[in-house]
């Protein structure tokens, strides 16, 4: 088989908005005839599920656990990115599409990335009016703050509860259309199989986790919205992770794994304890966000610290050392996590923390 990113021709900044154009439209009294099904009820599954049956499809919800709002999408805090330019300090989709191809080493897609950066202003839009609480200013508008890298501000947040906000905003829209009976939910519930019929998914077999009882459901689409492969990573602190069957399924019937890069992953800047440590220690954000981050120049100074002969706040503004704003001055704190948590790691080894 060959991997093909389906991506569309033509410019950059124009491919997804002439593709969009060039395809068939549903008109609304035929959509009630479509039936999709939806795999995962994260983030992505529980929008996708609910936003197409406010379209009108027909749509069957399959959850891993006991309820959508137990999807890993809760741990995430940061805060979601969009080009709204809200604090008019230059940010725009080309420069936020740029800013998440560097912070990807070169290594996604950029037609993708550049159709991410696009939809995100919308993407916002959706989360509030799916009653996401997101921080405000003072005037009510909503409010920004600015993240590691990125010169802009440009990350919209919910304090440090963004991610469980904005899966309960998500799992309402579904509730809604479930209540509706645009939406048939299936919790704990297992994809064994994928259909195929024609190169195309057709349906799925799953596995009632409670009785044991195995069905098989068809649809005219079918998305799997499961989380990206944690597993990959070995121990690491994943962003996103999932049991990842429904991606095996799927493998076993011919599909790639196409960008193993798109999981998102938090290094950490704390070396681990023992060769078998399950879990690495998470890089705080505050590493990198827009407070002033040092460390005792002298290993002699943060030694009276750690014995507790001298306090932190004692040390004078001379000897300490500014070490990301002194090596990324344009940057200041707000450096990627990766460069915050590779260079909090050289002072760890330098003995200055």
């Amino acid at each position: 088989m060959k991997l093909e990113s389906k991506i569309p021709a033509g410019p950059l900044a124009e491919k997804w908005a002439r593709h969009k154009f060039a395809l068939k439209l549903v008109n609304p009294a035929n959509k009630r005839k479509y039936d999709i099904i939806v795999v995962g009820t994260g983030l992505a599954g529980a929008s996708a599920a609910a936003s197409l049956a406010e379209l009108g499809y027909n749509v069957k919800a399959f959850c891993f656990q006991d309820s959508p709002r137990r999807a890993h999408s809760i741990a995430a805090q940061g805060g979601i990115n969009a080009a709204k330019n809200y604090q008019n300090d230059g940010d725009s989709v080309f420069r936020l599409f740029y800013d998440t191809i560097k912070g990807g080493d070169y290594r996604a897609r950029e037609g993708n990335v550049h159709r991410l950066a696009e939809v995100s202003v919308n993407i916002i839009d959706q989360c509030v009016a799916q009653g996401v609480p997101f921080a405000r200013e003072y005037g009510g508008t909503l409010a920004n703050r600015s993240f590691g890298g990125a010169q802009v501000s440009r990350t919209f947040y919910a304090r440090g509860q963004t991610g469980q906000q904005l899966l309960l905003g998500a799992y309402s829209a579904l509730s809604r259309q479930v209540a509706n009976g645009k939406v048939k939910l299936y919790p704990r519930t297992e994809m064994l199989d994928l259909v195929v019929e024609g190169g195309k998914a057709r349906g799925i077999v799953t596995r009632n986790l409670v009785t044991g009882k195995i069905e098989s459901h068809s649809a005219h689409a079918v998305l799997l919205c499961t989380g990206g492969y944690g597993n990959v990573f070995y121990l690491s602190t994943n962003a996103m992770g999932s049991n990842v069957t429904a991606a095996w399924r799927a493998h076993k019937k011919g599909a790639y794994f196409g960008n193993p890069c798109f999981t998102q992953i938090h290094p950490t800047c704390i070396p681990v304890s023992g060769h078998y440590q399950s879990k690495l220690t998470l890089m705080s954000e505050s590493l990198r966000n827009d407070g002033r981050v040092w460390a005792p120049k002298s290993k002699e100074d943060a030694q009276k610290i750690q014995k507790g002969l001298m306090k932190p706040t004692d040390l004078a503004e001379d000897a300490r050392d500014y070490f990301l704003e002194r090596r990324y001055p344009a940057f200041g704190n707000l450096v990627p996590r990766d460069v915050a948590s590779r260079n909090a790691k050289y002072v760890c080894d330098e003995g200055r923390v």
